[in-house]
């Protein structure tokens, strides 16, 4: 499989440029080197707190979002049109170099 790079840019507005391999999930991208994404239910989409919020020219390129992906979205702070959670989205050749970006505030579910 070919790497892919995708931007994850804070609420400052500072870039970080990521690469991994096809098919890895945009919140595994993202926990790869250090950035801070809680992902508290550890990418099995019981949560909203790797929320993301993709640069528009790509959201209509990733596969649809699941009924259950939507329900949890509706949790989250900051929520957008093109909103998605890292968990479910994985980094493919169509995406290469999105930026995605981090809201300010994240609901974390598991309460801790």
């Amino acid at each position: 499989m070919s790497d892919v790079t995708v931007i994850f840019v804070n609420h400052d507005g500072d870039e970080t440029s990521v690469s991994g391999a096809a098919g890895t999930t945009l919140l595994e991208l993202a926990q790869s080197v250090g950035i801070d994404i809680e992902g508290a239910c550890e990418g099995n989409m019981a949560c909203s707190t790797c929320h993301l919020i993709v640069e528009e020219k790509f959201f209509d390129l990733l596969p649809k979002a699941s009924e259950d992906e939507e329900e949890m979205l509706d949790l989250a702070s900051g929520l957008k049109r093109t909103s998605r959670l890292g968990c479910q989205v994985e980094a493919t050749a169509k995406v290469d170099g999105m930026r995605l970006f981090i809201p300010k505030d994240s609901r974390n579910m598991m309460g801790l």
